[in-house]
């Protein structure tokens, strides 16, 4: 049972992880203008007054929430090659909302978004151990 729930929580884990980056991103239309548009077109334009907690807090907190996620599906399936790609879009999301650059945080969204559909697509199966 635990291991099924697990297997839950590390699949759905990162599809909400970029959800919920998105939303916080596009909130703070100052710091990722790219997202301003996104933000302002779905009415997120009352996160305004929270720009500072969106960078400073909630992005980092959701960036170390997939780290987290990635490594538990690492100790699920044992593949290290899932491992990495996983932790690329995470790393580069934190560092993106701490030193505020775009030219990191756009990258690690489109990551974290690349390998949730790969991980979709792809199967699940745990590698053997020798």
């Amino acid at each position: 049972m635990l291991s099924n729930m697990l297997d839950v929580v590390t699949r759905l884990g990162d599809k909400f992880g970029f959800g919920a980056t998105l939303v916080a991103g596009a909130g703070c239309s100052v710091c990722f203008p790219a997202l301003a548009g996104v933000g302002a077109a779905v009415g997120l334009g009352f996160l305004a007054p929270l720009e500072g907690a969106l960078v400073n807090a909630v992005i980092p907190a959701i960036a170390v929430l997939l780290v987290v996620i990635n490594v538990l599906g690492y100790f699920k399936h044992r593949q290290w090659h899932r491992l990495a790609l996983g932790l690329v879009g995470p790393v580069l999301i934190l560092m993106g909302a701490i030193a505020m650059s775009e030219l990191l945080f756009y990258p690690g969204l489109a990551a974290v978004l690349g390998v949730s559909i790969w991980d979709m697509l792809s199967g699940r199966d745990k590698q053997c151990e020798t």
